[in-house]
């Protein structure tokens, strides 16, 4: 259980975003849900959230602003009384082939997917340093882990958040502050829908199937209160990193 401590989850409005804030919720932990442009969906998740008797609030909040992060950060912290987990699950995608892609393209996916994350885990780790004690979990990608062709910036960005995974492990372990990272594979949400069809994505899954937010969520939670795991790359994606 969770309860008593406050979790916050960016790109927290929809998909595995969501998930991860109702299932942490339904754990106990009160939910600081961070959105980047529909404020609508962000607030219902807080209504949901809320439903299970913890507290959620929503923040707007560009995470590749290292100051609006700051900012956020802080108040956060003033509302919800301290921050004990942070879930780096924000990301874009603009894919296309190396040959085509533009230079913002590869810059926009990297400041939101990686630059995000840096930019959490600078402003929130004087909080856990300070208690001694907390969870970082990065949401990667098995594109991170294998790549994917006609996505050279999505790839990198996911590659890069786990090099950053392993390196904030070592630096905050003495203060028994726990870094991991999560490596879905193709799961169904809006960011997966217009990929090639269900069927062929499924027969280069072992386990044949695409998975689903909540499961991503289920292991998640589980990182969030296991005290001995840090530095680690799990991947969930029925086998398709085999």
């Amino acid at each position: 259980m969770l309860k008593g401590q406050v979790a916050l989850i960016t790109g927290a409005s929809r998909g595995i975003g969501k998930a991860i804030a109702l299932k942490l919720a339904s754990l106990g932990a009160d939910i600081a849900v961070i959105y980047a442009g529909n404020a609508e969906k962000a607030v219902e998740v807080c209504s949901e959230a809320q439903k299970l008797g913890v507290q959620a609030e929503a923040f707007n909040c560009d995470v590749s602003d290292f100051l609006a992060v700051k900012e956020t950060v802080e108040t956060i912290k003033q509302n919800l009384g301290t921050i004990d987990i942070l879930i780096n699950n924000a990301g874009i995608t603009q894919d296309g082939l190396i040959m085509m892609m533009k230079e913002d393209a590869f810059d926009r996916v990297i400041d939101v997917n990686l630059k995000g994350a840096f930019n959490m885990i600078r402003h929130c780790s004087p909080i856990f340093l300070k208690k001694r004690t907390g969870k970082i979990i990065n949401i990667s990608s098995v594109a991170g882990v294998m790549g994917n062709a006609g996505q050279a910036n999505y790839s990198a960005s996911k590659a890069g958040l786990i090099g950053l995974t392993k390196t904030i492990a070592k630096e905050l372990a003495s203060r028994n502050i726990c870094c991991n990272a999560v490596a879905p594979g193709f799961i169904k949400t809006d960011m997966t829908q217009d990929l090639a069809s269900e069927e062929s994505i499924n027969s280069a899954i072992p386990l044949g199937r695409i998975g689903l937010p909540d499961e991503v969520a289920e292991l998640t939670a589980f990182l969030c209160s296991a005290d001995y795991i840090t530095g680690q790359v799990i991947c969930i994606d029925g086998g398709l990193a085999i």
